[in-house]
């Protein structure tokens, strides 16, 4: 089943949105229908307009990547965020670091033109008011704008899959080899994840906890991808990859028919990757 629908093509990439976004619009709408049909409307007005600064996020690591020969098919864009699917990452660490800056760098240009439009009206930016959109008119300005600048902070966590993640990984690569650089950078964001993970469950925050534990995990996986290429395995790919034939013949054959793990061949016949049962 297919759970995300294309709505657009921008610049020859396809913009998607997951089957679960428009409810978040409707619970945004529910959720401000006490405050009249107008705050509701304002309120998916507001989402709507977060999630353009998101697609145009996502579109600065495209526009970034695409300098270095790197092409997007699609960005898809979720309840929780953006993602830009790259056919792969720049191979060299400084074009990652740049890819992975253009996004946040987009949110400062954004959160930079919102502030001087509200200085130069003689108002400012209310990081802790993000529930004044409701209000409309020069709060919801405010709004958008401190939206932006968390977006900053949050993306720069160094922690995948965030890009602070991919910075910090780019920075300990331009040092040593790219796997050890993932390593301590996965590490890195294991225990901020913990660290998260403990707060939330001390302060009795669910969605931190959920947050926290999507983190954890994303590191480890992101850290196995890098183990697998290093190693000769990867990319993964899932357009033409087929599993490999039983008669076979491979050295971790036996390991393969142990149904730990099916190695996965390209349509030329190239070991690509695992997958487990």
């Amino acid at each position: 089943m297919n759970w995300s629908y294309k709505i657009a093509r921008i610049a020859g990439t396809d913009v998607k949105i997951h089957f679960t976004f428009p409810l978040l619009l409707l619970f945004i709408a529910l959720s401000n229908l006490c405050f009249g049909l107008g705050a509701a409307l304002l309120g998916v007005l507001f989402v709507t307009l977060v999630f353009g600064c998101v697609l145009l996020h996502e579109f600065g690591h495209i526009f970034a990547a695409r300098a270095f020969g790197v092409r997007t098919p699609d960005v898809t864009l979720y309840p929780i965020g953006g993602v830009a699917r790259l056919e792969r990452m720049p191979e060299r660490p400084s074009q990652e670091l740049i890819v992975a800056l253009a996004g946040p760098a987009v949110n400062v240009v954004i959160a930079g033109f919102l502030t001087a439009v509200l200085v130069l009206l003689g108002l400012g930016v209310n990081l802790t008011g993000l529930g004044g959109f409701v209000a409309g008119g020069l709060s919801f300005l405010s709004s958008l704008a401190a939206v932006n600048i968390w977006l900053v902070v949050f993306n720069l966590i160094p922690a995948f899959p965030m890009d602070g993640g991919r910075v910090l990984r780019a920075l300990l690569a331009m040092r040593m080899p790219f796997v050890r650089a993932t390593n301590i950078a996965a590490k890195v964001g294991r225990f901020l994840a913990l660290a998260a993970g403990i707060y939330g469950l001390v302060s009795f925050q669910p969605m931190l906890m959920l947050i926290a534990a999507f983190i954890y995990f994303a590191a480890g996986q992101e850290a196995m991808m890098a183990n697998l290429r290093d190693r000769g395995f990867g990319p993964f790919r899932t357009d033409s990859a087929r599993p490999i034939g039983a008669n076979h013949d491979f050295d971790w054959g036996n390991r393969a028919a142990s149904g730990q793990t099916v190695p996965v061949l390209d349509e030329d016949g190239r070991l690509i990757g695992w997958v487990r049962r």
